[in-house]
């Protein structure tokens, strides 16, 4: 039956993925795909004949974005653990912050790294040294997955050269230079506080087992961290796998905006050159491929037979976390077609609420909605635009507002929760308590937060 108001599909995906997953508790898989078509078939913006082949293209759009990254990710972090590369760079973290601090280096790192490298890219990345982490000092694994959660997405989230920070910029008129500004001081504060502050709070009740997870054996794991520095490969070669990439992507932003600005052209030599070297699925090859290095030479000892049997099951694994995160991706994408997200905004819009308020809430109830932080926002943003003009502050304030109310409560149809999940090896009600928990914890703060610089420091 096809209903013309998008509620109604709206309603029977959050429905049948409940039922699926939760109840009937069938592979995240399989409960994702099924209610991607339940939703096809209740709206009317698609014929019952065109559902299947409709869901088979949102997936495969997915799967376009994230097919050889996450492959390759797996990759790395099967050599990273492996190899000791990921102890390494653990026990050089540990020498500078202490045992106690760790989380500070975690958070640090994704805050940063996330500027120029999309949150789940960044993810794939440090997740297993938090892994390490936890096989090192037996605790707090659920404030590690906290941290590395806050930092990334903040960043991700608010500050450009990220794409989505930098479209709103563009849309809303904001100065570039004060958007950077602006969106990293809130998004620190923010961060600290659903990563290192609520991450310790749950760590105090719950600690997480480490399970296997991207071909990692946690019980492989906790003896190989019990083995002396010396055996270890070097540091700098340990981190190659991690920094190679972000300096190949961060080139690629740079020159992006390089090119907006009109210092360099835009079909030039270092514009195109970036633009090959630092996309993510030839960056995180070039990882895979420094990491495999190491693993070989230090694990490997010559037996290439071993050495391609153990890659061939990390892809596997890989191959595991991509159908998963493409389903999650395919049941948000059914969602947008369907119009939920427009029609959602579209009534929030004509509430009245102030401009602050409503930018923020119109960003969240289509995350909710959709799942796609970066569509989230791109929504608030488009909307808000032809309203900027009666703000009282610096249309900053309400470019950040969009950016924190594309934060919250991401859920089952949100391709970073399954990317949390399947990384990290924890639960799905492990992911709910960590990545969807900090992410609402962020966008409320985070409202509260501009709200209040826009009273004391309008900038206007």
């Amino acid at each position: 039956m096809v209903f013309e108001n998008p509620i109604v599909p709206f309603v029977t995906g959050i429905l049948v993925v409940v039922l699926l997953l939760v109840r009937l508790k069938l592979p995240a898989f399989v409960g994702l795909v099924i209610a991607a078509m339940a939703i096809g078939l209740t709206t009317s913006e698609l014929a019952t004949g065109e559902v299947a082949a409709q869901t088979a293209e949102e997936f495969g759009s997915v799967m376009v974005s994230i097919g050889i990254p996450i492959l390759m990710a797996a990759i790395i972090g099967k050599c990273l653990m492996d190899s000791g590369a990921a102890d390494r760079i653990v026990r050089g973290f540990l020498s500078l912050t202490g045992e106690k601090r760790s989380e500070y280096a975690l958070m640090g790192s994704s805050y940063v790294l996330s500027i120029p490298v999309f949150f789940d890219n960044v993810f794939y990345l440090l997740a297993p040294l938090g892994r390490t982490m936890k096989a090192r000092t037996g605790v707090k694994f659920s404030l590690y997955v906290s941290v590395l959660a806050s930092g990334a997405l903040a960043t991700h989230m608010l500050v450009p050269p990220t794409p989505g920070p930098l479209a709103m910029a563009n849309e809303l008129g904001v100065d570039l230079g004060l958007a950077i500004l602006v969106g990293a001081a809130v998004a620190l504060p923010t961060s600290m506080l659903g990563g290192i502050v609520y991450g310790r709070f749950l760590n105090s009740r719950e600690e997480f087992p480490l399970r296997e997870a991207m071909g990692s054996d946690p019980e492989d794991l906790k003896e190989r961290t019990d083995r002396p520095t010396s055996e270890l490969p070097g540091l700098l070669e340990s981190s190659l796998p991690i920094v190679a990439p972000v300096v190949l992507i961060a080139a690629n932003t740079i020159a992006g905006v390089l090119a907006d600005a009109g210092y360099v052209a835009e079909e030039g030599a270092l514009v195109t050159t970036t633009a090959f070297v630092g996309d993510p699925n030839f960056a995180l090859t070039v990882a895979a491929m420094l990491a495999a290095y190491t693993y070989y030479r230090i694990s490997m000892r010559g037996d290439r037979d071993l050495f391609n049997n153990e890659l061939t099951e990390a892809i596997k694994s890989g191959g595991n976390i991509i159908a998963i995160t493409a389903a999650g991706g395919t049941f948000g994408g059914m969602l947008a077609i369907a119009g939920v997200g427009e029609w959602i905004a579209g009534g929030l819009e004509e509430l009245g609420l102030g401009l602050l308020f409503t930018g923020w809430a119109i960003a969240a109830v289509v995350r909710v909605a959709q799942g796609s932080g970066t569509v989230a926002i791109l929504t608030g943003a488009s909307i808000m635009a032809p309203l900027a003009s009666g703000f009282d502050a610096n249309p900053v304030y309400l470019m950040t507002a969009i950016g924190f109310g594309g934060m919250i409560a991401p859920w089952y149809n949100d391709s970073g929760f399954w990317v949390v999940s399947e990384v990290a090896g924890i639960t799905q009600l492990e992911t709910f308590k960590t990545y969807s928990a900090v992410c609402t914890v962020m966008s409320i703060s985070g409202l509260i937060l501009v709200f209040v610089l826009q009273l004391v420091a309008p900038l206007a």
